[in-house]
């Protein structure tokens, strides 16, 4: 019984001493980068990884250089319209395509599958033509709607696949009961996909909010500015100080950090949820 206890313990200090290990490591960059943003342009050179005396200087000027409050709205309505246009159209298809089984949904899931062989790179150019045919550069939309069609086809594998994985006796049974494809939809197959739907909202909720390459070419006016293209202006303006560079870093990455500690554990549900099966 001892000798069992004691493997016991052992085993749960080595898989904590790894956990601490790694944690570790992984925050040695952030804590770089924050250190970094905190420093004097004398001390931004230093090796160390915290040095001393700390200065809110950096933040300081990346805040009064720029209209922080709009360039946080302007990323917080292209990432929330993106999610929820994600969300709302793959859950959707999801449904048509695993419950009902519509005519024609597995050709277009096929080809949806294809899209993500396609890196975002050779869409660019496209993408830009197009959307200056449509008259949506320098706009909302013409980043939300490239943003929602790169990230409908991955939604919409992993919520396929949980719903195919649901109880279809209660898909049954609701249509039994007289409920509507809507009403089945709404009452029974959103609820089923719940974790599934977390860890799609919180996924695409980072993606979208990082993305950079596509925001860059859209847009082009100050005013419309979202956050990642901040640092560019920093990155050759201020060389020679990379505190503000760091700064402005620290604060694109500050709501993703809260994000992710306040919906860690629905996050790694919907992620290990389809693990298990029946």
């Amino acid at each position: 019984m001892m000798n069992s206890l004691t493997r016991n313990q052992v085993r749960s200090f080595v898989i904590h001493l790894v956990l601490f290990i790694v944690l570790a490591l992984w925050m040695v960059p952030q804590i770089y980068m924050l250190s970094i943003g905190l420093r004097t342009p004398a001390q931004a050179f230093a090796p160390s990884l915290v040095t001393w005396p700390v200065t809110f200087d950096n933040f300081v000027t990346v805040i009064r250089d720029n209209p922080l409050s709009r360039i946080f709205l302007n990323s917080l309505i292209v990432t929330v319209a993106t999610v929820a246009i994600v969300v709302a159209i793959s859950s959707l298809f999801a449904f048509a395509c695993a419950v009902l089984r519509l005519r024609g949904t597995i050709f277009i899931y096929t080809a949806l599958l294809t899209t993500l062989m396609v890196p975002l790179a050779s869409l660019v150019l496209p993408l830009a033509i197009l959307l200056k045919n449509f008259g949506w550069i320098n706009t909302y939309i013409g980043l939300i709607m490239p943003y929602a069609a790169l990230g409908v086809p991955f939604a919409m594998v992993i919520l396929k696949a949980f719903m195919e994985d649901s109880p279809q006796e209660l898909f049954e049974a609701a249509r039994v009961d007289g409920c509507t494809p809507w009403q089945t939809y709404w009452h029974v197959a959103l609820p089923l996909v719940r974790p599934a739907l977390v860890f799609v909202t919180i996924w695409q909720f980072i993606v979208t909010w990082n993305e950079f390459f596509l925001a860059l070419i859209v847009l082009t006016k100050a005013e419309m500015k979202t956050l990642t293209i901040v640092p560019m202006q920093y990155s050759g303006l201020y060389m020679a100080n990379p505190g503000a560079l760091f700064a402005i870093l620290t604060l694109i990455a500050l709501p993703l950090i809260f994000l992710y500690v306040l919906v860690q554990r629905a996050f790694v549900r919907g992620l290990l949820a389809g693990a298990v099966k029946g």
